[in-house]
This record gives structure tokens, sequence and C-alpha cells, in this order.
């Protein structure tokens, strides 16, 4: 390197990392006496590596920056008459090799780089400030690829600008994996797309396929590309017959079973008779005597005025995500019974209550729980619902009540964690799931549904705006300074609701 105040840089880093690793190789220098050693060495480590994930995340964006700006610098230097294609390929295969990595890869970081440089402003300064990874940053870069310059500030600002997170209730995107945040931002980029869903659904469902390719030692994977609403249908039923098939006799795991039952009901016979092999390990396959036909539930999420036909919202399948409207009024219109509609408040976006408070939990109040946490509440899990176990988070013996609020569902592997181990869950609300407190005292918030009003019909629209601007801000005040809550102005959904009530 020519530069040395580059030079030095690096030595001075090379240095800290030499500190930081003394620290995990002796950790005892200097501890108070009482002090246990353990214990320090414990807590140390957790802090040296919650450092590391924020020193790795502002490596990551300076990486990005210099992949950038080199790729500008050199194209601005190629001969005039060198292709595009050309330059390109001398860009990816420079910071190829340099990196030591391939070629794709490095064109790959040098689009990255590019799109955080140019279009994606919050994203980068999180990652400089080491509030997100890279893996974050990249989920931002995909999920935008395909938005114009627009929407995509539209999606960035929702998950990273300050005045967005401090009104809402969600979890801060940093404090996610990035396969989670994946799925919150196509959750939202598919509710505020500028196309409509309905089109791209239809785009989508004339691509719909089954795909096979071989596999190495005898085995083949199989993949159908289907509407959402049929996979979804077709994974819970499998899944479900699988757990009805475990036993203290039955040595397949849930997943070879889920397999099993799948080939057994696809290669199924006319006169009902089998005709798939065992799997492999020597065990039969299911056939279609063994197969019991459990009644599996979905939620399918579906804003009032979307069911009514009034607007073209998309309505949230339990499990998937967002789902043209259309497929949802048809899972609810034409009787399919797996499915269980839930409407949700036009004034917030939230699921309308149906539970009540009791010593066992009734079928409304888990299904309630379904719909507020949406998944196991651990940090970072993505158990499905379904799979999930309703749990008190104060126990009944010690005084909790079997309320929402002192609820959960926890998957069966964080359920057993809670009463094997020092981990133990906050306390929940009506509408968010509880969080988890680790046996260091390190607090950690679960994931929260990211709740949004609903669209609303135009004509309602422009009636609500109206009556807005002629409501009093406030509620009128008593001379005492009391709030008198029976002339509180109704709300703008309920101001909605009573306009098409009335329309009817």
């Amino acid at each position: 390197m020519a530069n040395e105040a580059v030079v030095t840089a690096f030595e001075a880093i090379d240095a800290a990392i030499a500190v930081l690793r003394a620290e995990v190789a002796e950790p005892g220098c200097g501890l108070p006496v009482d002090m246990d050693p353990l214990a320090a060495l414990a807590d140390g480590c957790l802090d040296i590596l919650a450092g590391l994930s924020r020193t790795e995340a502002r490596i990551a964006a300076l990486k990005a920056e210099a992949a950038a700006t080199y790729a500008e610098s050199a194209r601005s230097t190629a001969p005039l008459d060198m292709p595009v294609q050309a330059q390109e390929m001398a860009i990816a295969a420079e910071i190829g090799c340099i990196l030591a990595i391939g070629d794709r890869a490095a064109g790959a970081l040098v689009a990255q780089s590019y799109a955080l440089a140019t279009s994606l402003p919050l994203t980068l300064e999180a990652l400089k400030a080491g509030s997100v990874s890279w893996q974050h940053a990249k989920v931002m870069v995909d999920e935008t690829a395909t938005l114009d310059r627009a929407a995509a500030g539209a999606l960035e600002a929702h998950f990273l600008d300050d005045d967005e997170l401090k009104s809402a209730r969600r979890c801060p995107i940093g404090e996610m994996p990035a396969y989670r945040f994946r799925r919150n931002a196509r959750t939202w980029r598919e509710r505020h797309h500028p196309d409509s869903i309905e089109k791209r659904h239809a785009k989508g469902a004339e691509d719909r396929c089954l795909e096979y390719s071989p596999e190495q030692d005898g085995m083949a994977r199989l993949a159908a590309y289907l509407p959402a609403d049929r996979a979804v249908a077709i994974w819970n039923r499998c899944t479900a017959i699988a757990r009805g098939l475990q036993g203290p006799h039955e040595d397949r795991t849930l997943a070879q079973l889920r397999a099993d039952v799948f080939a057994a009901a696809a290669l199924r016979r006319d006169g009902g008779g089998d005709a798939g092999a065992g799997p492999g390990t020597g065990a039969a396959a299911p056939g279609p005597a063994d197969i019991p036909t459990p009644r599996t539930e979905v939620l399918v999420t579906v804003p009032v005025f979307s069911l009514l036909g009034m607007t073209e919202e998309p309505a949230m399948l339990d499990g998937y995500g967002p789902i043209p409207v259309s497929m949802a009024r048809d899972l609810v219109a034409n009787g399919a019974d797996s499915f269980y509609r839930v409407l949700v408040d036009p004034r917030d976006g939230a699921p309308l209550e149906i539970g009540r408070t009791s010593y066992r939990l009734t079928k409304a109040m888990r299904n309630w729980l379904r719909m507020r946490d949406g998944k196991c509440p651990f940090p970072g899990c993505s158990n499905h619902s379904l799979d999930n176990e309703a749990d008190h988070l104060l126990a009944w013996h010690h005084g909790g009540a079997t309320g929402i609020t002192n609820l959960g569902q926890p998957c069966p592997r964080h359920h057993r964690l809670k009463h094997s181990s020092g981990w133990r869950p906050t306390p929940a609300t009506k509408l968010e799931p509880p969080g988890w407190v680790s046996p260091s005292g390190r607090k950690y918030r679960s994931e929260h549904q990211d709740w949004e009003p609903p669209d609303l019909p135009s004509s309602m629209a422009t009636h609500a705006r109206a009556t807005q601007t002629q409501r009093p801000s406030t509620a009128s005040s008593a001379p005492d300074g009391s709030v008198d809550y029976r002339a509180m102005p109704p709300s703008l959904g309920e101001d909605c609701l009573r306009v098409y009530l009335d329309a009817i």
C-alpha cells in the first residue's frame, strides 16, 4: 500500500484484534477477587461478540464504499472505445482477484455496493453505524431491486427512518436475523408495490410448474411452483398427517414422515392402492389406509373492505404473507373449511378481538395468539404458529392468569428451553408477543406483527377527510380541566363504517 495512513490504520486494527484475542484467552487479569472468573469470562465474551457484530457491519459498509468508488473510478478511466460489458467484466475480475472470490460473486458485490451508495442512503448509514448487518443490507438491495426510486425509498424509510421507528411497535430490523427481515420486507413490498398484486399474481400463476432435479446418492429433488393458498394447504396437511403418525414406535423424523406422506399421496392409484416404495431406510411409506385426515386450520386475515369488494388491498395468509384478495374471497366463499377467516379493524389494521379469559384456553384465544404472534415469539425463530404450544408466561400455580397478556405460543424447542434453562419470557400485551431474558440478564425483544391501517374505499376516504377537517382536534374539556369522553368525536374508521352501513 502506497498510502502510509492506510497502512497505519490497518496496523491499529490488527493491534486491537490482538487485544481482544488476549481478553478471550486470559480473562482473569485485573478482576476483583470476589468476582467469579467463569461468569466474567462468559459476560466478557458476549460483550466482545456484540462489539464484533457492530464492527463487522462497519467494515462491510467500508468495503461497499470502496468497491463502489473503485468501480466508478475504473469506469471513468477506461478507454472511450472500450465496450461497457468489457468494462464491467474487467472491474469484476479485478475485485474478484483482490478478494479471492469468483467473477460472479465480485459482480454481485459491485452491484450491491452501487445500489447502497446511490439508492439506499438509510441502509448505508445504518450499516456504517453498525445497527444492521451486511446480510440485512443485501436483503434491502434484493427487495428494492425491481422497484422504482420512490417505492424503494418508501420501503427503506419504513424500516430504517427514525421517525417511523419511534411510532411503530415492530422490532428494529437489526435485532432480528436477516432471513426474518427478508420476510417482513417482502410482506411490506407486496402491500405497497406500485403494480397491483392481482396483476402480478396472474402472471405468476401462468408460470406455475413442477421441477425435477437429480441429486447424489440415489436421491432427487421435486419442487412445485404453485399459488400460495394451494402450497400452504399442501404443506400444512402433510405436516398435520406426519404429526399424527408420530409415536413411540415410529423411528422416522417429522421431515421424513412429511416426505413419505407427500410421496404416498402423489403416487396413490385410482383404486386406492399405494404405488409408492419405502423411503430407502427399509421402512414402508404410509399407505392411504394409514393416513388420517386431520382438519388443519390456516388463518386468512382479510381487510373488511377488501372482503366486501370495495378495495383491492391484499389479504394475509398465515405462514406466507400477502395474497391477492380475490384468492382470499375464494377461500372464504367456496367453503374452504381449513381456512379460518379473520377480519381486521379499519382503524389500525389490528385483528378484531375474539377471545375471553378462562382457566383453560378456548379455541378463540388460541386463534388470537396465532394472530398476535404469527410464529414462535423467541427472537429469530421461524416455527410456524400452527406447530406451537400455548403457554402461561407466569405459571398458573405462581399466580399467573389465563389472559392474552400472560400467554405465549413458543415452539416445542423453545418451550423446553423455558422450562429447562435460565431463559424466561417477559410480559406480553394484547398486540405484542413476549420478549425474552437470557441467563446472562440480557433482554431480547420479539418480532412484532407489522399491522397497518387498511385502505379505505375512495368514496369513504373522501368523506372521512371532509369529516376530519370539521372535527375538533380534542374532546371538550370541563372547567376543572378533565376531559369529557362522552364528547369525544368518532374515529376515522368509525366514520367510514357508519357511511358504509348507512349506504346499505
